[in-house]
């Protein structure tokens, strides 16, 4: 995607091969500036401290933190180490766990003096295979907003509410739910974007309405709760968002509040749409609301707001009473029977173990 008329990833080797690159998400969309990874604590700290953010970019960011862990010792010990510091950076997005025993698998077996080579391209291969699987999901997704926009009678505008950042911010490229959107703006589709404000951490109104302004897709932020009041008065067509892990039967664990949201879209007859890749799944697991963990993150994310004073400088604030306790759980999980649609990279499915074994018919008969 583009950031002041130029293309941008969300993370990249640095020019002298010596680092990894990313935005510092924590700064937008006040300032855009650009975090070096030299190292293992750096990676993990930037993951930990969401200067980098969502499955697909956590995930990427972690495979370059073992190729950076393995700069300073490449032995199996060192291996093993990085490998757990990276697993404990965040619980519930999967395509981290995905990554790095990809990694593993990969690394392992070769003899230490080949490892850190092999470990650069792996990670410089998970964020091409990353961009190509965004792009991808985005085609798929184009069709089923062009089918809203023929259902409009191709009149006024189509109306798209989303939620959190699915976009190439949370990815390395492209994004999830986003792509579809970009697609169809690039198209000649006259979308608009509803875009959640996404408390606590803001990143709708912070992120989302920031790269969607860099494309020119037009959007209007909203808090929280509107959405069921616009879907109730006929200003939603649809609803698209992203997923941090889905499960073999086709539930879906995104930023707290989708669940609200996939209950009004029902209630209404809105469609909902989740876009995912691939490594978000997590066959392993069934019954989402069980078994999936859910984090729970620093009460202060709640409790105080960074923002911009009219004076131009950022500032973080405290808008809870002191001493007031605050719970800050990161993700809810959304159960399929409220998806309308799941959106990969080979196609569009149900929102069940069958929907999803006929896009991935190689993990029919395998244990999952």
């Amino acid at each position: 995607m583009k950031v002041h008329g130029k293309p941008m990833r969300s993370i990249w080797l640095a020019p002298d091969a010596q680092a990894a690159e990313a935005i510092d998400q924590t700064r937008l969309p006040h300032a855009l500036v650009t975090v070096r990874l030299t190292t293992l604590d750096e990676a993990a700290h930037a993951i930990r401290s969401m200067q980098v953010r969502g499955a697909p970019l956590i995930g990427a960011t972690a495979a370059y933190g073992v190729w950076l862990a393995l700069r300073a010792d490449a032995s199996d010990g060192a291996l093993e180490h990085a490998l757990a510091v990276l697993r404990g950076t965040r619980p519930t997005a999967v395509n981290l766990h995905w990554a790095l025993d990809d990694m593993r698998q990969l690394l392992a077996p070769l003899p230490p003096a080949e490892r850190v080579a092999a470990a650069l391209r792996r990670a410089e291969a998970i964020s091409d295979e990353d961009v190509a699987i965004n792009r991808a999901i985005g085609a798929h997704g184009l069709k089923l907003l062009e089918d809203a926009w023929a259902r409009k009678g191709r009149q006024g505008r189509l109306e798209v509410l989303t939620h959190c950042n699915a976009g190439w911010l949370a990815t390395v490229d492209f994004g999830t739910a986003l792509s579809p959107i970009y697609q169809a703006h690039d198209a000649g589709i006259p979308v608009h974007v509803w875009v959640d404000e996404t408390r606590p951490r803001n990143q709708g109104a912070q992120l989302t309405a920031w790269e969607l302004g860099q494309h020119g897709v037009p959007h209007t932020v909203i808090a929280d709760n509107v959405g069921g009041h616009l879907m109730q008065h006929g200003q939603v067509d649809l609803c698209i968002v992203g997923t941090d892990r889905t499960t073999a039967q086709g539930d879906v664990a995104n930023k707290i509040g989708t669940y609200l949201k996939a209950l009004a879209a029902k209630d209404n007859g809105v469609p909902f749409y989740v876009a995912l890749p691939s490594p978000t799944i997590d066959w392993t697991l069934r019954d989402g609301v069980r078994e999936i963990p859910i984090e729970q993150r620093d009460g202060t994310e709640l409790s105080d707001v960074t923002g911009r004073l009219a004076s131009g400088e950022v500032a973080t604030v405290r808008i809870t009473p002191e001493g007031s306790p605050a719970a800050n759980y990161a993700f809810d999980v959304t159960p399929a029977r409220l998806v309308t649609a799941l959106i990969t990279e080979r196609g569009v499915c149900p929102a069940s173990h069958d929907g999803l074994l006929s896009l991935f018919p190689e993990r029919r008969g395998r244990a999952e």
